[in-house]
């Protein structure tokens, strides 16, 4: 359990680097591709704006990364729930104010790695 614990919180860590990178450094030149109902004249504009969308993003990430690093399994779980809480409520703002998606990308995700470092951490408790 805990090895899937870490491989889902690694799978939405590495998601959220990626999408860091591209609202940070292709926002002009992949963004009209994947968000193509945006008007096209928009996006140089808003390449601030996206830019500092990423930085949180990567803010995400680094703390679910930084999880994964902490050998104590309750501060473990306590940082990964808590970053994972973060990226469930992102997704669920997303999801109301931009496009109902974000709420299956991001927070349907979120929440099965919020159940799964759970099991993981109440087996680590059992074992003890």
């Amino acid at each position: 359990m805990q090895t899937l614990s870490k491989l889902a919180i690694g799978l939405i860590a590495l998601l959220h680097l990626y999408i860091a990178w591209f609202e940070m450094f292709a926002w002009t030149t992949r963004g009209p591709k994947v968000f193509a109902s945006f008007p096209t004249e928009l996006f140089e504009p808003t390449t601030a704006m996206a830019a500092n969308q990423g930085l949180y993003n990567a803010f995400l990430a680094m703390g679910l990364i930084w999880s994964l690093t902490i050998k104590d399994s309750q501060w473990r779980f306590k940082v990964a729930m808590c970053f994972l809480i973060f990226v469930a409520v992102a997704g669920v703002f997303g999801a109301a104010t931009v496009s109902p998606r974000i709420v299956v990308v991001q927070t349907v995700p979120a929440v099965i790695a919020m159940v799964l470092a759970a099991l993981a951490y109440r087996q680590t408790r059992s074992d003890t």
